[in-house]
């Protein structure tokens, strides 16, 4: 029997994943069954459960896509030589949160996650620490802004950077729930919190 490239294995792996998100974004988690994924993907029961042998593999599995991009961003936000101010900080993160609350967008999904995280221990670990290790680019982005002299120097890194990063999942929590406020608007009043 011929080998499967790895190629293959990746490109069958993400089409699993994106049948589960359609169906996530389209009917929630709960109303979500494995079999609606299989048919959603077109696949063998076989196929989708040799990849994800459960419905909460697939949950954790998307959740971990989101946060690679999202800590890919922010770590590059948190280094960019010259510091960036932290304005600017929050208007970049602000702006990778746009691109991913469209209809392919996962943003959706991270209040079904933090829902599910409540019940699912596996899960809050995962969520728990993923929000600990993206808060922690956000307060290296306060001490950088600190020393550089935009803070002043008995400002709490810590404390600035939590308040920052705060920002963020409240303003695409906004956005999903209630279509407003836009990037413009909301940037326009962190802008005026921040001075």
């Amino acid at each position: 029997m011929p080998r499967v490239s790895e190629q293959h294995l990746s490109a069958r792996r993400r089409q699993i994943l994106e049948a589960a998100r359609r169906c996530f974004v389209r009917d929630g988690f709960h109303q979500t069954s494995m079999q609606d994924v299989v048919k959603e993907a077109g696949l063998s029961v076989g196929a989708v459960y040799r990849y994800f042998p459960s419905k909460n593999d697939l949950i954790t599995a998307i959740a971990q896509a989101v946060v690679g991009t999202a800590d890919e961003n922010f770590a590059d936000l948190s280094t960019a030589d010259p510091p960036l101010p932290l304005t600017d900080v929050l208007e970049r993160a602000l702006t990778f949160v746009d691109a991913q609350l469209g209809p392919d967008g996962v943003l959706p999904l991270a209040l079904q996650v933090w829902s599910e995280a409540q019940r699912d221990p596996v899960l809050a670990e995962f969520v728990a620490a993923t929000y600990t290790r993206l808060r922690g680019h956000f307060v290296t982005a306060a001490r950088r802004a600190r020393d550089a002299g935009e803070l002043p120097p008995e400002a709490d890194p810590a404390a600035v950077g939590a308040a920052l990063f705060g920002l963020v999942p409240g303003y695409f929590t906004q956005r999903i729930l209630t279509g407003s406020p836009d990037r413009a608007t909301y940037l326009a009043g962190a802008r005026t919190l921040l001075r």
